[in-house]
């Protein structure tokens, strides 16, 4: 008992260093989001906003609303779509069991990683010739390109748990495969489907190399792109910039907090056998 509890708080303080290092850039984005810009070279730097100003956070009021609100409009189009795709096909390979499963679920894996950019270059191609580029639907499809691969293991995890008397219940009752999906699969499938939905969201959300190629030249562009233009037209103003940073990464960390239980359950369904 005497040697395990110095050795319990060293661990403890080694993580708790850990993690303020880690969490020091994010203290610096706000504390320079409420800096003005006559402090900003100050020697040695204020380590919190002394003679503080919401000049940067006015300024994302005034100019980053519109990127803001695309972002919403891509990262919902995004989750619907997602769930539409990933879901039914998940449900097909852990119950249905069709023929080649599991050398889908290899391809699936391996598209995870295959690089952004050469993605975006063949999308690129493609809507220039379907004349979608620079058009909401056309970022939207892109982004669920990135989620569907890891929804649909997600999903086949998951529903891999769903005992096969349920469904058999549900068939005896009456139910076809699609009634059987709709009404007993989805709703015990919940977890799953926000741990999908959130990871589809944040993809979207942070997306740069899509949003950048496919949609740089129209009139609706993700925040990513409004940090990116920003950043290039008022390189002096460090408070708005990181009053922007601060609050596209809001929305993020309010989903992570709010779904972290569902999330923490529905990746590691599947990875226990009973």
């Amino acid at each position: 008992m005497t040697t395990s509890t110095p050795r319990a708080w060293w661990k403890t303080a080694v993580g708790l260093a850990l993690t303020g290092l880690m969490l020091f850039p994010v203290y610096w984005m706000i504390n320079v989001s409420f800096t003005r810009d006559q402090d900003m070279r100050a020697s040695p730097p204020h380590l919190i906003p002394i003679n503080g100003t919401l000049d940067g956070y006015r300024a994302v009021l005034d100019q980053q609303l519109p990127y803001l609100g695309t972002s919403f409009l891509v990262g919902l189009g995004t989750v619907a779509l997602t769930v539409a795709l990933a879901a039914p096909a998940g449900y097909a390979l852990a119950k249905l069991r069709p023929p080649g499963g599991p050398a889908l679920s290899f391809v699936l894996l391996i598209a995870q990683m295959i690089p952004g950019i050469i993605m975006a270059m063949g999308f690129y191609a493609i809507y220039l010739s379907l004349g979608v580029l620079n058009t909401l639907p056309g970022l939207i499809l892109a982004d669920t390109t990135l989620a569907v691969p890891f929804a649909v293991l997600i999903f086949t995890a998951f529903m891999s748990g769903i005992p096969d008397e349920l469904l058999q219940a549900a068939v005896v009752d009456g139910a076809s495969r699609l009634r059987t999906f709709w009404s007993v699969v989805l709703p015990v499938s919940r977890n799953s489907i926000v741990t999908v939905s959130l990871f589809a969201f944040l993809w979207s959300w942070s997306d740069f190399v899509f949003a950048s190629t496919l949609t740089g030249g129209g009139d609706h562009q993700p925040i990513t792109l409004g940090i990116y233009h920003y950043i290039g037209n008022n390189n002096q103003q460090w408070n708005a910039i990181m009053a922007t940073a601060v609050v596209a990464s809001v929305p993020a960390a309010l989903l992570l907090v709010l779904a972290q239980r569902y999330v923490s359950m529905g990746v590691t369904a599947g990875a226990v056998k009973d």
